[in-house]
């Protein structure tokens, strides 16, 4: 797989640089005073700073659970996910949805975990059992 590029927007540049910085422990790349780039564990995330924040949309239904409509976030493996789940814990970080596992004992089982960043993004964490099991039906 290659990496991804998402651009998104932000409340502001110092805020988002402690969520992604120092409570994830992502690296900053390049930045100004209206963006900043960071590794997102392989991919490449640009936070562009709006006076506009869409709403929240709790529309999508997955495993009987109301997940909020747009999300983004990264697979990582299970030690990653205990790692970046210890990480938010130790900084306070609030879930909207704590870790659980979803589809426990189907095709594609994997633990998720849903929070929002300083900006009220909405981020997920995953990691499959089987990741052989990612695009599986």
């Amino acid at each position: 797989m290659h990496p991804f590029h998402y651009a998104f927007k932000v409340k502001d540049i110092e805020s988002t640089r402690t969520f992604y910085v120092t409570i994830l422990g992502c690296v900053e790349g390049r930045s100004t005073e209206h963006w900043i780039d960071f590794d997102f564990f392989g991919n490449q995330l640009s936070a562009h700073v709006s006076s506009e924040q869409p709403p929240l949309d709790y529309c999508g239904k997955v495993d009987s659970i109301a997940v909020p409509i747009p999300h983004f976030g990264c697979v990582v493996d299970y030690e990653r996910f205990q790692q970046i789940h210890q990480r938010l814990v130790q900084h306070g970080a609030k879930f909207i949805i704590e870790p659980y596992t979803r589809y426990e004992g189907q095709t594609g089982e994997q633990r998720t975990m849903f929070l929002l960043d300083n900006s009220g993004n909405p981020l997920e964490f995953k990691a499959f059992k089987n990741p052989q099991e990612m695009f599986a039906t």
